[in-house]
């Protein structure tokens, strides 16, 4: 392979006029990211501790450095490739994938800062987590793309080849619509699981230890030390009490 070939983003393939990417095996490394995020968040909340999310952090960080470079050598895409090889590719284009990995370099670098070598959880931090948790889940499970189409956005003209199609499809087909009764089920069926997180969250405030621990995740440095003093001092109060009694 020469240079010019090893810095040609993405792979030529005939019968296409730029140069693709699998979104297979962009949706399956999608899906391994995903469950490593998720491996760290339910460590933070319910075990207190950020060792693994710092190794993942670390991982995810350099794992988009060598995506947005040449993706061919990126870990997580190679682990995705060998899941799906012996799937049938899908081929997208690699300009408005290099845009959305690029989006997640953005972020996966001030994560790897603020969360690995300057250890300070607060709700920014754990919502941009967040964000790129529900990047990941979007990708993998509907193959949803939210980079691609901010790239349109910005680039101000269509891209060509994005997942499912999307860019190139118009008019969509019987069984893409929804009837009307399947709009009511279907809208009724958002609000009941909207609502039902409201409620878990504001319904239940110390009824389950997910909550409690959300609650500390997300504080700043600040309040938790003023619940500690806090704590310290009823604990101070209480024992001269008894001393007076």
């Amino acid at each position: 392979m020469n240079i010019k070939e090893f810095f040609s983003y993405g792979e030529s393939v005939a019968g296409y006029d730029v140069r693709m990417l699998n979104e297979r095996e962009a949706r399956a490394a999608a899906a391994i990211l995903f469950v490593g995020a998720f491996i760290g968040l339910v460590n933070g909340i319910m075990l207190q501790t950020a060792v693994f999310s710092k190794y993942f952090v670390t991982f995810f960080a350099i794992d988009f450095t060598i995506r947005i470079i040449q993706p061919r050598y990126s870990p997580s895409l190679m682990l995705g490739r060998f899941f799906v090889q012996n799937q049938k590719p899908e081929y997208v284009g690699a300009a408005q994938k290099r845009f959305a990995w690029a989006l997640g370099f953005f972020l996966a670098w001030p994560m790897f800062y603020y969360l690995v070598i300057h250890f300070e959880p607060n709700p920014i931090k754990v919502l941009v987590c967040l964000i790129c948790m529900a990047l990941l889940f979007f990708e993998s499970a509907f193959s949803i793309c939210l980079g691609c189409k901010i790239f349109e956005w910005v680039m101000k003209k269509n891209p060509k080849y994005c997942p499912g199609g999307v860019c190139e499809m118009n008019i969509k087909e019987p069984i893409q619509t929804f009837s009307f009764t399947q709009k009511i089920i279907l809208l009724s069926t958002i609000t009941i699981m909207f609502y039902g997180v409201y409620a878990y969250f504001t319904k239940l405030p110390d009824r389950t230890i997910f909550v409690k621990k959300m609650k500390t995740l997300m504080m700043t440095q600040a309040e938790l030390d003023a619940i500690e003093a806090a704590k310290e001092q009823a604990e101070e109060d209480a024992f001269f009490n008894d001393d007076d009694d």
